[in-house]
């Protein structure tokens, strides 16, 4: 990479690690890309350079951050997963990413106030970085390894998703109505019996 593409994307970045502070301290509704410019130290037309608006600098940031929690996910587990089967391999990835968003509740707050499932869809399949996972390409090989196949893997996917984001973000940040670790195991049984569902039969 050549000094200019790397002036680019560290401004890149700069603009991405702002918008993430205002967002998660002011809030994505009063935070402006004046705002975002100003503390990142770069001039406004800078930002269009990058991003089309405030909407999709947001877009961007989930993306990035989901990858994230998903790279640091696969990271820790590592050579373990292999030898799960499907079904444990799901549970293990969610287990863990769930736990990262308990250590760090505003990146919860922020990604749940803002994800819907067409951002997602974003997120998994086209990375903002260099550095992210694709994580479409990885479900697709999940999904190959599943025993009986899976029909209807994006709403498989998605009812996890729903199941997992909705559940999680009341436990973790409102203790409401058990505590995490209470809820793991009822949710773990909700996966199982989704993917239960989709499992094509012989």
């Amino acid at each position: 990479m050549g000094k200019v593409d790397t002036n680019k994307k560290l401004k890149e970045n700069s603009l991405l690690k702002t918008a993430f502070e205002f967002f998660t301290t002011k809030g994505f509704s009063k935070t402006s890309i004046t705002d975002i410019v100003s503390k990142a130290g770069v001039a406004k037309g800078t930002f269009y350079l990058y991003f089309k608006d405030k909407y999709d600098i947001r877009n961007k940031l989930i993306s990035h951050k989901s990858s994230q929690l998903f790279k640091n996910a696969m990271a820790d587990l590592g050579a373990e997963l292999d030898k799960l089967s499907f079904e444990d391999k799901i549970i293990k990835v969610i287990d863990n990413i769930i736990n990262q968003l308990n250590a760090n509740q505003s990146l919860l707050t922020f990604i749940s106030k803002n994800l819907s499932w067409g951002v997602f869809k974003t997120a998994i399949t086209t990375p903002v970085s260099e550095d992210d996972v694709d994580f479409s390409t990885i479900y697709e090989k999940l999904l190959s390894e599943a025993p009986q196949g899976i029909k209807d893997p994006e709403i498989m996917l998605f009812m996890i998703i729903e199941l997992v984001s909705s559940t999680c973000y009341s436990v973790i940040l409102y203790k409401e109505p058990c505590s995490l670790e209470k809820l793991k195991p009822y949710l773990y049984k909700s996966i199982r019996l989704i993917i239960a569902q989709h499992e094509v039969s012989d």
